[in-house]
């Protein structure tokens, strides 16, 4: 579920000044422990004793996720202290569902970054936390069930003399919160984000976790008005109104450049996007977006299918035995998912955006996004040395020191994998191409199922 550089992103984050030229400091940088001179302190008024205390402001980007504003209240007359999470990234295009299946003490340990559009259920406790009923927050899935006994905790001296039934009744339920946290039957924690900013710890990173599953839904007009996104209804209050036919010809804009602002996806910094609409040779035409940051050199590039779904989808299965195999050009659009079995590594079709490059171009985009987003400060030495071997075997990989098979996968159909054969009536023996028909969980993530094609212009 996190922000990727593009395989040709520059990681050095510094470029040179000109004279007399200096630039904005990105507003967004990697968490860590020494990070005090982009902390804010604003007076504010204590919601305890109404004395004037002190919020503290952090913005900073989660590894595996994306960026946030830290928040910490303390007064100093009455020592009331309040930490809140608000995400300074934009609402996703879909909201995000998150099941985990906690089996251990140590699965109490997992980082939860939870926004205020979430929701949180524990089945096994009739436990329903619904949308913006808290504050967003980072906390630990321990600290999500300590929150929820101190709050049914509260006024509990006052129960036990007015309502003594009723307090004996939520201390049973308390108990009942306490023996989840000591983990004698597994449990499950679901967490439901319609912004999509939300976010659990897979600390088998970059391997899957079974006991981990995300998936992605389509939000609902409902939804949509509870995050302040509405329709216009009015055809003539619609901001892009369609051109007149023939205003516009293809052929112009194959050859135009198209630009627009944007912020950068690094820093949050204003710059602007480069679009271009080509052709991919033996394929289709795609939409190719490039984006090159003034304040901190942060460049990605973005593909964006020119055409619609395919009537299948395709899985690739590329070896890597030599120099020659990492040349390939690749086209990956962003419903499609890598997996290197070998590694047991897999990245989800939200992980990389689409991007045109090469095999080799993937591997590094891979192996930048695992080392520059790992919690370097907070990890514990395990999970240090963990990732740190997967990295060392990923650049022999790099190396060609193990032979290894690269599989992309695209329900869409929208992705390309270059033959290095030159004639076609002799087969690529290192490249496997299969088209398979998709499944309905397929279709649902695509939103093919509730696709109209015919009848559409009717009110439904």
């Amino acid at each position: 579920m996190s922000t990727v550089s593009a395989a040709s992103s520059n990681n050095d984050t510094s470029p040179p000044e000109s004279a007399g030229n200096v630039r904005p400091e990105p507003i967004f940088r990697e968490i860590n422990a020494e990070q005090t001179d982009e902390i804010v302190e604003i007076e504010s008024a204590c919601m305890n004793c109404f004395e004037t205390g002190v919020t503290r402001l952090l913005p900073t980007k989660i590894p595996f996720f994306r960026e946030v504003v830290l928040m910490s209240f303390k007064c100093d007359h009455c020592g009331h202290i309040n930490n809140e999470m608000q995400s300074a990234s934009e609402i996703q295009k879909s909201g995000i569902r998150i099941e985990l299946v906690v089996q251990s003490v140590a699965d109490l340990n997992r980082r939860v970054v939870r926004s205020d559009n979430s929701s949180i259920s524990i089945p096994e406790v009739e436990l329903e936390i619904p949308v913006q009923s808290q504050k967003g927050e980072v906390t630990t899935v321990e600290g999500i069930i300590e929150r929820t006994i101190a709050g049914l905790s509260q006024d509990q001296e006052k129960r036990r003399i007015d309502h003594p039934e009723t307090a004996a009744s939520i201390e049973r339920y308390i108990e009942r919160f306490h023996r989840l946290k000591e983990v004698t039957t597994p449990f499950h924690l679901l967490l439901e984000d319609i912004s999509g900013n939300s976010f659990v710890e897979n600390p088998l990173a970059p391997a899957a976790d079974p006991q981990l599953k995300t998936s992605y839904f389509t939000r609902s007009q409902q939804q949509n008005e509870q995050l302040g996104l509405y329709e216009q209804n009015h055809e003539d209050q619609h901001l892009l109104k369609p051109i007149a036919e023939d205003s516009w010809p293809i052929e112009n804009l194959h050859g135009e450049v198209l630009q627009f602002p944007t912020n950068c996806p690094s820093c949050q910094a204003p710059c602007e996007t480069n679009m271009k609409l080509t052709n991919i040779p033996h394929f289709k035409e795609v939409v190719i977006m490039a984006t090159v940051c003034g304040a901190c050199g942060h460049k990605t590039n973005e593909v964006k299918s020119g055409g619609g779904v395919e009537a299948q989808g395709v899985r690739f299965r590329v070896q890597i035995a030599s120099k020659e195999d990492l040349t390939r050009d690749v086209l990956k659009s962003e419903t499609c998912s890598l997996s290197i079995p070998e590694l047991d590594l897999e990245v989800g079709p939200h992980a990389l955006c689409g991007r045109f490059t090469t095999v080799e171009g993937l591997l590094v985009a891979m192996r930048d996004q695992l080392d520059g987003t790992l919690f370097h400060d907070s990890a514990d030495v395990a999970t240090k040395q963990q990732m740190q071997r997967f990295l060392d075997t990923f650049e022999d990989v790099m190396n060609l020191k193990r032979v290894i098979t690269l599989v992309l996968e695209d329900p869409a159909g929208n992705t390309y994998v270059q033959s290095l054969s030159d004639d076609d009536s002799e087969p690529d023996d290192k490249l496997t191409v299969e088209r398979y028909d998709r499944s309905y969980e397929d279709n649902e993530d695509l939103g093919l199922n509730d696709m109209k094609t015919e009848g559409y212009e009717q009110k439904a």
